[in-house]
């Protein structure tokens, strides 16, 4: 599906939409010719927002399964061209981006290979970065950069209408560049993501994995697992379950709302580092659980109090403020 004229004639609908969609900056030159968007929702619809806001893209292609997906992000005016073939999309694309969960990334890459221009930059917005690194680098053709990233950004909303263009501002965009790699490339792309307003480091893979697992891989699965606990009691209503929400709970429920297709396939794709932290995690709950059968309050204490401290530390470093959460776009 291609439909320039589709995007064109609604872009003033998505400049209405909190002036998210609003005319680029004027510009000497973007930062690239032409990016594409494979998958349009919450990273892919920011990705175009941004793009949009600070004039970095000359023009950007999208592309997503869906027809409904695609006539939605038309009337958004995320992309000047869209498609259900991806090797569409990123014909001639100086940029190209695989916003797809991550079991989907090989099968993707493969399907675009023929299309990619020599001299493009392919990077992705993956949680898991060995799977990604295995699966898309045997469909990368010569002469194209293939380097792997991971903005760490997200809210529970999903689909062509969650994008904002805020969203990557002061959050960290971690690369995990291959050995030999282009300097100049992996330099662009870096210069990219700070002018999207992120943070950027660079981090080996295995590394990384390692790490969101345990700052969001594992926090997701214990919400998954909470909510499904409290939905399965039999002796608690699912009228009381809600109706009570405003403890805990509900701020458990918020990351249990996220994408289901996207969370399964971070977790088979991560399963030797989340098992690895699963185990580590129920071993320090088996000490708790004594602590709270024998009384141990200093324990309880120790605990509650350095975990109270972290949150500060989160604070202090930028990644949020001490203003009530609840509610948060």
């Amino acid at each position: 599906m291609t439909n320039e004229a589709k995007a064109s004639a609604s872009r003033p609908q998505a400049n209405e939409r909190s002036g998210q969609a609003a005319a680029a900056k004027p510009k000497e030159k973007p930062f690239f010719e032409k990016v594409a968007l494979i998958g349009l929702g919450l990273i892919g619809s920011s990705l175009s927002h941004v793009m949009r806001r600070e004039g970095l893209a000359g023009t950007i292609s999208g592309a997503a399964r869906s027809e409904k997906t695609l006539r939605r992000a038309a009337e958004l005016g995320l992309a000047d061209s869209f498609h259900q073939d991806p090797a569409e999309a990123v014909r001639d694309a100086d940029l190209v981006f695989l916003n797809v969960p991550v079991g989907a990334m090989g099968p993707v890459a493969e399907r675009i290979r023929p299309a990619l221009k020599k001299g493009a930059i392919l990077t992705d917005v993956g949680s898991v970065k060995q799977s990604v690194i295995r699966d898309v680098s045997p469909h990368v053709p010569e002469g194209v950069h293939f380097i792997p990233g991971h903005p760490i950004a997200g809210t529970e909303q999903s689909g062509p209408d969650a994008g904002f263009p805020e969203l990557f501002e002061n959050r960290w965009c971690l690369l995990t560049p291959l050995p030999g790699t282009d300097e100049k490339a992996l330099d662009r792309l870096t210069r990219f993501w700070q002018a999207c307003g992120s943070h950027v480091e660079t981090m080996d893979p295995a590394h990384h994995d390692l790490v969101l697992g345990i700052t969001s891989h594992l926090p997701h699965l214990i919400a998954y697992n909470i909510v499904a606990t409290a939905a399965d009691l039999e002796e608690v209503t699912e009228s009381e379950v809600i109706k009570y929400s405003a403890g805990g709970f509900r701020d458990f429920t918020r990351l249990a709302a996220s994408d289901p297709v996207m969370w399964r396939d971070v977790f088979l794709n991560n399963r030797e580092a989340v098992l690895e932290l699963l185990g580590r995690f129920m071993e320090d709950l088996h000490a708790l659980q004594r602590a709270i059968r024998w009384g141990e309050g200093d324990k309880l204490y120790e605990v509650f109090s350095r975990s109270r401290r972290i949150r500060r530390e989160i604070i202090e470093a930028g990644q949020d403020t001490p203003a009530p959460n609840f509610g948060r776009r």
